[in-house]
């Protein structure tokens, strides 16, 4: 069958402009996914100050019994905090953590009622088809997340989990390890009993790993420290804004492995173009290279026949 050279001609062109997108696209999510990282590595050492002063007041009480902390038994219903992108083209971003929520609710919530308040538009589609109750969405956060997006989701898990309403409180959302490896999880929130589990990896030369293999030993001597008002006000602060800082934190590292993801997607995308437009230039080559040919072969051929 005969090429034709100005199709040929025109789907490179139409590759190379889809290129030219990808590779914009490309370069916008790596700028956003080292503003991302940054962010992440800036909230840690707020999150540390304040499981310190947790950890200090434990040494003079016990606070196990807090509502914040304490277990309950049994569990009938659960809210869920789901955390994916409003947006596609971010490779299996959204469909690896939806893959692990689905994993998550089989293991641990078979026959628990479930309430979901999905950040991100998939969030909410993905709520829908793993049968879930969606209680609440929240759009256009997880481009670029602060700490004033944290506090709404916050105020609405603290009111349902201290008036009982849910047993048990869970965050899912994709933990950024590193450009090109993100990992889909799925953790308690509430009630905090892991206080000091280490939350996110994102590489950082503030807290290595060395020091985050154990929490800072305290000595039995300590001094005595002043708490205004009191402790109980303190430890009551202190667990608020670690519960909305661990949020907040999700929404960061959503948002790095989001950008990453995308980054990744659009980079193979353009490689992707540009094999396409080498075979297709190929392709051309030859469809021209036949035409000059066949040119040729009836040039001779005329000229043969008036001899």
């Amino acid at each position: 069958m005969a090429v034709n050279k100005k199709i040929i001609l025109r789907r490179i062109r139409s590759v190379k402009n889809t290129r030219k997108i990808t590779k914009a696209m490309e370069l916008v999510s790596a700028a956003k996914m080292k503003r991302s990282t940054e962010a992440v590595i800036g909230s840690r050492p707020y999150v540390e100050k304040l499981r310190a002063m947790v950890a200090r007041i434990a040494q003079s009480r016990d606070i196990s019994e807090h509502p914040l902390l304490v277990r309950r038994e049994g569990r009938e219903r659960v809210l869920l905090l789901l955390v994916m992108s409003d947006r596609g083209l971010c490779g299996g971003y959204n469909v690896q953590l939806a893959r692990r929520v689905r994993q998550f609710l089989a293991e641990h919530a078979e026959g628990v009622h479930v309430d979901v308040i999905a950040v991100g538009k998939r969030a909410g589609h993905a709520a829908k088809r793993l049968g879930l109750t969606l209680k609440e969405l929240y759009t256009n956060v997880t481009v670029s997340p602060t700490a004033s997006h944290a506090r709404p989701m916050v105020r609405q898990i603290l009111e349902g989990y201290s008036s009982e309403v849910y047993d048990d409180v869970f965050l899912a959302y994709t933990d950024f390890r590193s450009a090109i490896h993100q990992v889909p999880r799925v953790m308690t929130l509430l009630p905090m009993t892991k206080m000091f589990e280490e939350f996110g990896t994102a590489p950082t030369h503030v807290f290595d790993e060395a020091s985050r293999e154990a929490p800072p030993a305290q000595s039995e001597a300590a001094p005595d420290a002043l708490f205004e008002p009191d402790q109980e006000t303190v430890l009551d602060l202190a667990l608020t804004h670690i519960t909305e800082s661990m949020v907040y934190q999700a929404l960061l590292e959503s948002s790095a492995s989001e950008h990453s993801a995308r980054r990744m997607a659009m980079q193979n995308a353009s490689e992707a173009a540009l094999e396409m437009i080498d075979a297709l230039t190929l392709t051309y080559n030859q469809a021209r290279q036949a035409a000059i040919t066949q040119e040729i072969a009836e040039i001779s051929s005329g000229k043969a026949a008036l001899e």
